[in-house]
């Protein structure tokens, strides 16, 4: 389902189909252990998503993330983020270890124009940076 004014462009989880994967990579501009790939960059320019990305690179080092990875150490290597948008356009963003299971942190947006209901983030870690890519980009 696409959400959208009149004055949105038009965006879907489609227009993400063709990211399968590149090796090409951009630096967080605030947080340098994180990055992210072709496919995010899209998402975050075309859906107006910059703070998306922001959000979730600003977990990366906080006493939260550690703490979660200390509970669960899956979480530091793979981990998966989904953002969730309810119809009155407020949101969900969430850290799992794996889909089904308990979010390890949850954190709640009162509103948001982001353009589709539900997107997913996989994050993993190569002992030096965080690298977000869509699922569609593993």
């Amino acid at each position: 389902m696409c959400k959208q004014t009149k004055t949105e462009k038009t965006f879907s989880l489609s227009d993400l189909a063709p990211f399968t994967g590149d090796p090409e990579r951009y630096i967080h501009f605030w947080n340098k252990h994180v990055i992210y790939t072709p496919g995010i960059k899209y998402l975050a320019e075309k859906a107006s998503a910059h703070w998306l990305v922001d959000a979730i690179a600003s977990y990366y080092g906080t006493n939260l993330m550690k703490a979660a990875i200390a509970k669960d150490e899956r979480l530091g290597s793979l981990h998966f983020w989904t953002l969730q948008v309810a119809e009155d356009n407020s949101a969900t963003l969430v850290l799992q270890a794996d889909s089904g299971e308990e979010p390890a942190i949850t954190q709640d947006i009162p509103f948001t124009d982001f353009p589709i209901e539900q997107s997913r983030i996989w994050a993993g870690f190569d002992g030096k940076y965080w690298t977000l890519y869509l699922p569609s980009e593993h």
